[in-house]
């Protein structure tokens, strides 16, 4: 909803008719009971209640018990959020869309046996609901042994262990879907399937609509340290209107169960999200919230008094910021209109829904953070429908610069192509969100080996890799159709490939100038330690300021240290210095580092 103003200063008496509108329309406004919660990792103190044997240690919530100095046989436990979430309102029929990713993973133990089990689920019940008698087993720690269908229980169930008479009989390991029983509607089996697998690892993803009934499941199993990633379509769903299957008001969460047979169940993570907006006030209450409707109109009132003691407060700002809120619209709009032109204009990169870079990421994980930049991160993802790792580039919301960066990238790099630059798989903008999507470069880049000692590179890999740098720069600077000057030439933006060619990246600021043509700048951009002397008097950068930046990645590579050293001796602060002070006394050799000397 928007409201436009007439830019006219109003007198109060004019205005105040309108602060009543206002008013009613916020009391007239759905009321959302919306719950968002994320767990990267979890600790026994989280908003999690930990039942029966369940617990968190390590950072992930162990579901049943997991030590082999106790009898681990027979164990039931069940991890539920301390909050209970409002599904659906009885009043006004209206249900919530609902969507949640969580990582797991399943380690059987033979113990003696040659089986194990026996699984866990993921489960919406009824607020407060126990444990029942005899859950353990193939019950999951949510069924009874009479398997009641009036059990109001949707899961998601991960077994490991075949049932006879309730479990499918051509899955004996397999995610199901059950309503209400523990008899799966809908199955599929838990991959992968062949030899005698003692680990399962992978995501899940649990999604309900609303609109359509439909409640689905996308699986990203881990299969030899590869992730399967997330399909378009759900590995297995279900119809259901969960107002004739669940109360109002449900938990939300895992359990598990052991018998004879043994394994561990943990959740490394959990992200949950619903919104259910009310169409009335007054309904939804909370369980066993008796004063609730005497709250809500004490708190109704306090927001109408917030509310219009603001809208008066804001109007006297209105004038003022009406002017700066406009200014930064139109630009806004300017920046969109061209961005599509020169992304949709573009033949090589192709465009990602937010959605997938999302799922992807694993919702831009922490654990799968390559590198922070000066306008950014980097996340490392994994596309399953063209079953490739990425690298995923997010610009800082906010960020004017790393916009101007942005767009400068996509102009520039989606139009070359060469061996030894880092090739652009396409661009997302959406969700004010801007995003680039690479090729994953396996072994990172040419400063963690250098400086971090990720990996000792010899003379004959750097050597390569300095010659693939200067075969990037021959391409950007004489062979396309324009000069590309870089500007921002330094060891970090070199990745490394698996066979440890040099690839140059990020051209955010990158500029295209005539062959013929000097790249006239009075803005200094690039990297102290690797700038030219006349980039930082001049503010030009030019083909000769890339070649010098070129020079002093190229005495990184022999030296093995950085341009500045702050805490080395005066005379070694600046590399640059220090070699050409070297050359002169006939010693350029006792600049080269230990592993580069041993291969000249």
């Amino acid at each position: 909803m928007a409201f436009f103003i007439s830019t006219t200063q109003l007198p109060f008496q004019k205005v105040l008719p309108l602060i009543i509108i206002i008013l009613l329309l916020f009391v007239l406004l759905p009321y959302a009971h919306s719950i968002h919660f994320n767990f990267p990792r979890f600790e026994q103190s989280s908003k999690i209640d930990y039942k029966n044997d369940s617990f968190a240690a390590n950072g992930a919530i162990e579901l049943t018990r997991n030590t082999l100095q106790e009898n681990i046989t027979q164990s039931t436990g069940r991890a539920i959020y301390s909050a209970p979430v409002h599904i659906w309102d009885a009043k006004t029929r209206i249900l919530t869309d609902f969507n949640t990713q969580f990582s797991f993973i399943i380690t059987g133990i033979l113990n003696g046996k040659d089986y194990y089990g026996d699984g866990f689920t993921f489960f919406l019940s009824p607020n407060r609901f126990t444990i029942p008698p005899g859950a353990g087993g193939g019950n999951l720690g949510i069924y009874s042994d009479n398997n009641s269908t009036e059990n109001q229980l949707v899961a998601i169930e991960f077994d490991t262990f075949r049932n006879t008479g309730w479990d499918p009989p051509s899955l004996p390991r397999h995610v199901g879907i059950n309503i209400n029983s523990r008899v799966s509607l809908n199955a599929t089996a838990l991959k992968p399937t062949s030899g005698n697998i003692l680990v399962y690892k992978g995501d899940a993803l649990v999604s309900y609509s609303a609109s359509t009934k439909d409640l689905s499941v996308f699986l990203s199993m881990d299969v030899n340290g590869t992730s399967s990633g997330f399909g378009e379509n759900p590995d297995l769903s279900w119809n259901v209107d969960l107002r004739d299957v669940l109360p109002e008001w449900v938990d939300v969460g895992f359990s598990a169960s052991t018998g004879e047979g043994v394994e561990l169940h943990q959740i490394l993570s959990w992200e949950f999200n619903s919104t259910l907006e009310i169409r009335e006030a007054g309904t939804g209450e909370q369980p066993n919230n008796k004063d609730g409707k005497k709250t809500g109109l004490i708190a109704g009132m306090a927001v109408c008094g917030a509310v219009l003691s603001a809208g008066i407060g804001g109007l006297v700002l209105f004038g003022l910021k009406r002017k700066r809120y406009r200014r930064r619209n139109e630009e806004g709009v300017a920046f969109d209109v061209e961005m599509n032109d020169v992304f949709e204009r573009g033949t090589g990169p192709k465009r990602f829904s937010y959605r997938e870079l999302l799922l992807a990421t694993r919702n831009f994980s922490e654990d799968g953070k390559l590198g922070e930049g000066g306008f950014g991160g980097v996340y490392r993802g994994f596309l399953g429908e063209m079953n490739l790792d990425v690298a995923v580039k997010r610009v800082s919301r906010g960020s004017k610069q790393g916009k101007k960066e942005y767009v400068s990238e996509v102009k520039t790099i989606s139009r070359l192509r060469h061996r030894n630059l880092v090739q652009l798989l396409g661009w997302c903008h959406e969700r004010g969100e801007l995003l680039l999507i690479y090729e994953f470069m396996p072994n990172g880049s040419l400063d963690s080996h250098l400086f971090h000692k990720k990996r000792l590179l010899g003379w004959a890999a750097r050597y390569k890799i300095a010659t693939g740098l200067a075969s990037a720069l021959l391409y950007l600077h004489e062979e396309w159709e324009q000069c590309v000057v870089h500007r921002d030439i330094k060891s970090s933006n070199v990745m490394l490939d698996s066979n440890f060619n040099a690839k140059l990246g990020d051209f955010g600021l990158a500029r295209l100038v005539d062959h013929e043509h000097g790249l006239q700048t009075t803005v200094v951009a690039g990297t102290m330690g690797y700038l030219a002397p006349e980039c930082v008097t001049t503010g030009k950068a030019s083909k000769e300021s890339d070649v010098y930046s070129f020079g002093v990645v190229a005495l990184e590579i022999a030296c093995g240290r950085r341009p500045v050293e702050r805490k080395a001796e005066a005379s070694k602060v600046m590399m640059v210095e220090w070699v050409w002070e070297l050359y002169g006394r006939g010693l350029l050799l006792d600049g080269c580092g230990r592993e580069a000397r041993e291969g000249i």
